[in-house]
């Protein structure tokens, strides 16, 4: 945004009401998304949001957010202060307004902000409603005020307590134990939000404090660089394949638009939109303008040099999106999101500005640097070069009926069940263990997919390389649903796709290959919660009659306790599903009733392709680095 300030007062006139705030306490989650600690973090997010307005309209510079022994937070700012005149209409302050009215604030038209993010306007009364207590301290006409509140009700009235020469205000809150499951704040979850909101609000300078460890742990985010800095941050583990990042800013009267990218060696496409600074993960009308733009940039550049001859055809969205990392950011006066998350935008006309700034920048930076484009131009070639290459095997993958000439694997024991609701297919490690699985599974709606190894690392492989793997054209072929953009979910084969390995680092190992395949290439998977992991036991303990599966060194340590680790015990160790027959293999991994299974899902995709990068790419530095920090978190390592 640039530095210039709204041309108007903020006062109590600006503060509209829309409605009460009964409903909050009953449905939490109908405003936070939930009362697990998604939500516990989403309070804080509400009340920096304001302040981050206050930012956006020029007053504000530094937001401080601390996290205190008693597991409370504290916001500050050094905004305008929130107003503390009378409110027209309700004859109390307007910060009390604030606070325990819904949808009540100056982002409905009065003219408090231009542009604002935040829960629809929700954010401080919501955080009332949920919190046991809430104090509210703001420096404003040369006074301190203070306010207290709990549970969404006003504890007092607001009063002067002291004499300020500063302007800003001072939110200190703590969540409600009648709500929340959880009310311990994670110190990781809070520093990635603010360090990405730091990212998309150039030149606002965020700290953070925990005062719950000795010393106290504080960082600080301040990024004059804003988006490109993002960029650079996001591809601190890829290698670029050029050195300048493209970035462009484009204004007009109610909207802007910033937008940074840089091209990597990596296959795969990692693209951040944002619209008044809501991660819109869904994307909306601004991706589509910018996607839709950039492979026209990327074609009439590429024909217009001779990269494309004329009767070539012409480049994909995937292939000038291939090792792409971008960031899109865009603030706009009244954004239409669809759904209650924010997760897409919807405003139709964001479409073609976002298009037409995009083309003409990105043309302009090709013109301007011809050897980086070069390269980028050669990127995309080639990445049309192996998708061309895989064609026919990816054609060979569409799955266009189970009885068509789509052969399912010869290693498949397919089950009988033909609702893919109540099927389930169980990927297992070496034929051995494949083996037990077979005979122990239930015929009727478990499938066996044994593997010969590792598979390929996606990470570091091409399209064509990927689809030419046979472990992979196995899997893809018996999940019947495809890849990529011929990902069809409605021909999925199995609700459940287990990944059954050893518990080792190899068992560990390929698990983590083929999470980075389902990631890369069949996301919804995962996205919608299809993927598993199984959990097989550690350890069999057998005391006379009596037998006894623990699957932790914990668990061990419990049942040795239990039944008396100085008796006659029989005590085996797994190190593979091979060691199990198909009896034990059902009983303890396989059986409906007293299984476990680890469902993936995806909490964070920028923190998720970080790690991926990290395990699975080139750069070996980061990945020491991640090994040596979270070492200490491993419970069971076979060296």
């Amino acid at each position: 945004m640039p530095d210039t300030k709204v041309n108007h007062e903020y006062n109590a006139e600006q503060i509209q009401v829309l409605e009460g705030l009964e409903p909050v306490r009953k449905r939490p989650g109908m405003y936070i998304g939930s009362t697990s600690k998604q939500g516990l973090h989403h309070l804080v997010y509400e009340i920096v949001d304001n302040s981050v307005d206050e930012a956006l309209a020029g007053f504000c510079h530094n937001i401080e957010v601390t996290i205190t022994d008693d597991n409370s937070i504290i916001v500050e700012d050094d905004g305008r202060g929130m107003p503390v005149d009378k409110h027209p209409k309700l004859g109390i302050p307007a910060v009390e307004v604030i606070h325990t009215i819904l949808h009540a604030g100056g982002k409905f038209g009065g003219g408090g902000y231009k542009v604002s993010g935040g829960l629809h306007g929700v954010g401080a009364s919501v955080v009332n409603a949920l919190s046991e207590s809430m104090e509210v301290r703001i420096k404003r006409n040369g006074k301190i005020y203070d306010q207290k509140y709990s549970r969404g009700k006003t504890l007092k009235p607001l009063e002067v307590i002291g004499k300020s020469d500063s302007t800003g205000t001072w939110t200190k809150f703590k969540p409600d134990g009648e709500i929340f499951e959880d009310t311990v704040f994670d110190f990781s979850v809070l520093e990635k939000s603010l360090r990405e909101t730091a990212f998309l609000n150039k030149g606002i300078r965020i700290t953070l404090t925990d005062e719950r460890e000795e010393p106290e742990k504080k960082l600080e985010f301040h990024y004059e660089g804003g988006i490109k800095e993002f960029v650079q941050y996001c591809n601190k583990n890829k290698t670029p394949i050029h050195d300048d990042i493209i970035y462009f800013e484009v204004s007009r009267e109610n909207c802007e638009c910033e937008i940074a990218m840089q091209y990597t060696r990596s296959y795969s496409e990692f693209i951040l939109s944002y619209a008044n600074n809501i991660n819109t993960t869904e994307g909306g009308t601004h991706l589509v303008g910018f996607k839709t733009a950039l492979t026209r940039a990327v074609n009439d550049y590429a024909r217009k040099n001779k990269f494309l001859k004329e009767k070539d055809p012409a480049l994909t969205g995937d292939d000038v999106r291939e090792g792409l990392t971008a960031i899109i950011s865009v603030k706009l006066t009244d954004p239409q999101f669809e759904g209650q998350t924010k997760t897409k935008l919807g405003n139709s006309e964001i479409r073609g500005f976002v298009d037409s700034a995009t083309i003409e920048n990105v043309t302009r930076f090709f013109e301007e640097n011809p050897k980086q484009a070069k390269l980028i131009m050669d990127k995309s070639l080639a990445s049309f070069r192996a998708r061309e290459a895989a064609r026919k095997a990816r054609d060979m993958t569409r799955r266009k009926s189970v009885l068509n000439s789509m052969t399912l694997p010869g290693k498949l024991a397919d089950c009988s069940e033909k609702d893919p609701a109540l099927s389930e297919i169980f990927i297992v490690e070496g034929d051995s263990a494949g083996g037990s699985a077979k005979e122990g599974r239930d015929r009727k709606r478990q499938a066996i997919l044994p593997l010969r190894g590792k598979i390929l690392n996606v990470e570091k492989a091409t399209y064509d390389k990927m689809l030419n793997s046979e472990e992979i054209k196995n899997m893809i072929t018996a999940f019947g649903c495809g890849i990529g953009n011929d990902f069809d979910e409605s021909k999925l084969r199995y609700h459940k796709i287990i990944i059954m390995t050893d518990a080792d680092v190899d068992g560990a190992h390929i698990c983590t290959l083929m999470l980075t395949f389902f990631y890369r290439y069949m996301r919804p998977l995962i996205e919608n919660g299809y993927v598993y992991v199984a959990q097989p036991p550690l350890y069999k303990v057998e005391k006379g009659k009596d037998t006894y599966y623990t699957y932790s060194e914990e668990e061990q340590r419990d049942l040795l306790g239990k039944i008396g680790a100085d008796k006659k015990l029989d005590i085996q160790r797994y190190k593979g599903l091979g060691e199990m027959d198909a009896q034990q293999l059902w009983e303890t991994t396989m059986d409906y009733n007293t299984r476990t299974l680890i469902k993936v899902t995806i909490e964070d995709f920028e923190m998720a392709d970080e790690t991926f990068s990290i395990l699975m790419g080139d750069k070996v530095p980061p990945r020491r680095q991640f090994i040596e920090e979270n070492a200490k978190y491993v419970d069971n390592l076979d060296i």
